[in-house]
């Protein structure tokens, strides 16, 4: 059995999502597997160059999980011609200069979301790479959480009918840093910084809302900094500038209507991070990370309303939960796999900088709603 070794620059890995969910979770996964199978029988195997900013901070990361190629000079490392695939974690504000010279150097391209800080430097990354004949790719790790695909199974099957709505809830209270350390980098809540809960979760709606029920036609947003102020990492008090919470609507094609509330400012009564519920004609389904629970029309209870009497109904225990019938790995490993297998095997991979513009777009223009107090169409992008 062939297999190979494919190098992969990983930037930003010292970083929260660069370390847990990409390297330890995903890259390094892979390597203990054996590598990522591919369609000939053979193997690829990913070959480790870390990179960031703190020679400390990558050398401890290097020692702690065996690897001995780290470097804090990206340029370098892009020059090398061992390296096929350069990789970006970093905060968002420097993501676009280091995902230029990899574009310059030849390297295809996988990259955490969002792609850039605006929709037009979106763009034209993407047509920079594409005019390079580079293959790209941005991380869409929603649609591979085993609700979603649980979901996902649902809506091929024809379970809804015709869908109607879709109702979403994430979110969970971020800590100030006062008296309890914050869950999450300061950074995300100065805007200077690149901050902001539109910025970090409307690209994910995006391809959520496109992948499973429709373009995204429109958006409705209202936003809100309802922590005006918090503590950083060293202990000093600084303004939030970024807004912590979004209340949306979004038109999709075909008449389905999307609502989602995406919040750091709220105590969670639910049973997972994130909630999607949807309801159509025939059913209804609330898919979570893990969880998919359904309730079809035929078993629907005819609920009345009566504020002078007591709810007897147990609404919760009137849903079925739907199976697993498959063992679902870590999205973001799944999707590293797929993206391998782009690269080396020229499988179909549609989650590209094209993809990852449209992100950054409805971002952008949820923005531009909720600060001139209008419903915003989303015009289509295009190379």
């Amino acid at each position: 059995m062939t297999r190979r070794s494919i190098g992969i620059i990983v930037n930003g890995v010292t970083g929260r999502m660069g370390y847990r969910q990409h390297l330890v979770r995903s890259l390094l996964a892979i390597r203990e597997s054996g590598g990522v199978r591919l369609p000939d029988g053979a193997t690829v195997v990913p070959h480790l160059v870390l990179v960031g900013r703190s020679e400390t901070k990558l050398r401890e990361i290097a020692d702690r999980h065996g690897l001995t190629d780290w470097t804090t000079d990206l340029t370098a490392a892009l020059a090398r011609d061992d390296v096929e695939i350069y990789f970006d974690a970093q905060v968002t504000q420097q993501r676009e200069k280091a995902i230029r010279q990899a574009i310059e150097a030849g390297k295809h391209i996988y990259t955490e979301k969002p792609l850039a800080e605006d929709t037009a430097a979106a763009l034209d990354l993407a047509r920079a790479a594409n005019a390079a004949g580079i293959r790209t790719g941005v991380v869409q790790d929603k649609l591979f959480l085993p609700g979603l695909r649980k979901l996902k199974r649902l809506l091929d099957g024809g379970f809804f009918g015709q869908v109607l709505s879709v109702r979403g809830d994430f979110g969970y209270w971020v800590f100030e840093g006062d008296w309890q350390p914050a869950q999450r980098p300061s950074w995300n809540y100065r805007s200077e910084d690149g901050g902001g809960i539109v910025v970090d979760m409307f690209p994910h709606w995006h391809y959520v809302l496109a992948e499973l029920f429709g373009e995204v036609r429109s958006v409705s947003a209202t936003i809100a900094t309802h922590i005006p102020q918090r503590v950083d990492e060293a202990g000093r008090t600084y303004p939030a500038t970024a807004d912590d919470a979004a209340y949306a609507v979004f038109e999709l094609a075909g008449g389905v209507i999307a609502q989602l509330n995406s919040s750091w400012c709220v105590r969670v009564h639910r049973d997972e991070l994130v909630e999607f519920q949807v309801d159509g004609t025939q059913g209804s389904a609330v898919a979570g990370l893990r969880r998919c629970r359904v309730q079809h029309r035929a078993v629907t209870p005819k609920p009345v309303w009566n504020p002078d009497l007591p709810a007897t109904d147990d609404f919760r225990a009137q849903w079925t939960e739907v199976p697993d019938n498959e063992d679902f790995d870590n999205g973001f490993k799944v999707q590293w796999e797929a993206f391998l297998r782009h690269v080396v095997a020229d499988e179909p991979f549609p989650w590209d900088f094209l993809a990852g513009a449209r992100g950054v777009q409805l971002a952008e223009l949820g923005l531009v709603s909720a600060r001139e107090g209008r419903r915003v169409e989303i015009p289509e992008l295009s190379l």
